[in-house]
């Protein structure tokens, strides 16, 4: 059973990061048409969750017909509820990440909420979130936005397999020359590690799925399942979100939705 962190949203003023204008969309896509687009977590009491990012990282709450959004430079977050009892240790996705401008500022936003520390330091913040949701934090001094969000972190036994496929399927490339573990698409690096025994698939755990943004969302799934890619629900349109999507899982287990429309937000 998941433990429950306790909350304390008592903040002094100068702790809470200003939103300040409309934040940055999602970035333009690479040349296969994708990017970065949401993670979408299922936790027990969204509303705690929203507050954090609202409150300590200035999210800005946007709708998609029915559906909520929280808005973050490069991402968008969802928050669906469920009785989860497993978090993100333990999956084929352990954590996300973000670059923050001011770390030691985020450090004290996260203690002053009442959120778990593994590590803080000058280096990293690895932060327990409500529902075991881990989330880590590096510092960008130079970076224009408070907030940015920098990779997802992928845990599997066959990170060569993983790494190929996420390059031959979404045209995830290399962010750096120097780093050959992570790979990367618009908006998101990708990060792996391996481990000696498979994961745990990540649907039904607190982080479900990641979300990537597709340009001709029709086409591309049309290329997938000519490459013998398998759906678990082939691309369709949702008028109730304003949104065109699909859901297929990675060779190691993680969720995956294709969305086309989030661009717009």
């Amino acid at each position: 059973m998941a433990r429950r962190t306790s909350l304390r949203f008592i903040l002094p003023i100068g702790l809470l990061l200003s939103a300040g204008p409309a934040l940055a969309q999602l970035p333009a896509p690479n040349a296969a048409g994708v990017s970065s687009g949401h993670i979408h977590l299922m936790v027990r009491d969204p509303a705690a969750h929203k507050k954090i990012w609202v409150d300590l990282f200035g999210a800005q709450v946007v709708k998609s017909g029915t559906l909520e959004l929280l808005k973050l430079p490069g991402l968008f977050l969802i928050l669906g509820q469920g009785a989860t009892t497993e978090g993100s240790i333990g999956s084929t996705l352990d954590h996300f990440a973000f670059r923050v401008k001011d770390l030691a500022g985020t450090s004290a936003k996260l203690k002053a909420a009442g959120i778990p520390l593994t590590r803080d330091d000058s280096l990293e913040i690895v932060a327990s979130f409500p529902d075991q949701v881990k989330v880590e934090f590096y510092p960008a001094p130079t970076q224009s936005a408070p907030i940015e969000h920098f990779h997802v972190h992928f845990y599997a036994a066959d990170i060569d397999g993983l790494r190929a496929w996420y390059a031959k399927h979404f045209g995830a490339a290399m962010p750096t020359a120097a780093n050959a573990n992570a790979l990367g698409l618009p908006g998101m690096s990708f990060s792996f590690r391996k481990t000696d025994a498979a994961q745990a698939a990540t649907k039904g755990r607190s982080l479900d799925h990641i979300g990537f943004e597709v340009k001709d969302l029709d086409a591309f799934c049309k290329r997938l399942a000519a490459d013998n890619v398998t759906f678990e629900v082939p691309c369709r349109d949702v008028p109730a979100i304003g949104l065109k999507i699909a859901f297929l899982i990675d060779p190691a287990g993680t969720r995956i939705e294709l969305t086309e429309g989030l661009a717009r937000h």
